[in-house]
């Protein structure tokens, strides 16, 4: 079980989130004539949609797997997996997931959909071999605050705060 709690921040905003997606997007507008999107719940939802309006696809599906459990990731488990008689293997199909950390996810994926197209917003060093395609990438140590994840507070002046 990995601890991810004392890793630095990095608050992604719905702007900037919206933008890096879009950003992933164009980069799979040339590879080929999708069928449709696998979006991993729950973090690959949101960027499945923004991509799905982007390259004008209406044929989404879901794969369900948990590995964490707010900042520790733990066992894996497949709680939901995709229409097999619509999805197959995963020709043609992209498999969108916000951010790919570790690998564990996008393995697990790649394993129930091995013809798939795994593509994430975010990419860190240990998990990047294991995607095809993603947009930003973002150090190992880097824990980032998606804003569905976030809530805004008042916060006290770096000055105050002890260390």
């Amino acid at each position: 079980m990995q601890d991810y709690s004392a890793n630095r921040y990095l608050p992604i905003a719905w702007e900037l989130f919206h933008r890096d997606t879009r950003l992933l997007a164009h980069k799979l507008m040339g590879h080929k004539d999708w069928k449709g999107i696998v979006a991993i719940t729950r973090g690959g939802l949101i960027p499945s949609s923004i991509i799905a309006r982007e390259l004008d696809l209406r044929l989404v599906d879901c794969l369900c797997i948990i590995s964490y459990d707010d900042r520790t990731q733990g066992e894996i488990r497949v709680a939901k997996t995709v229409q097999k008689d619509v999805v197959g293997d995963g020709e043609g199909w992209l498999i969108i997931d916000d951010l790919v950390d570790s690998g564990v996810t996008a393995r697990k994926a790649k394993a129930i959909l091995p013809q798939g197209h795994m593509a994430t917003v975010y990419a860190k060093p240990h998990g990047e071999p294991c995607v095809d395609t993603y947009a930003v990438a973002v150090p190992q140590d880097m824990w980032l605050l998606f804003p569905w994840d976030a809530e805004l507070m008042p916060n006290e002046p770096l000055a105050k705060r002890t260390p």
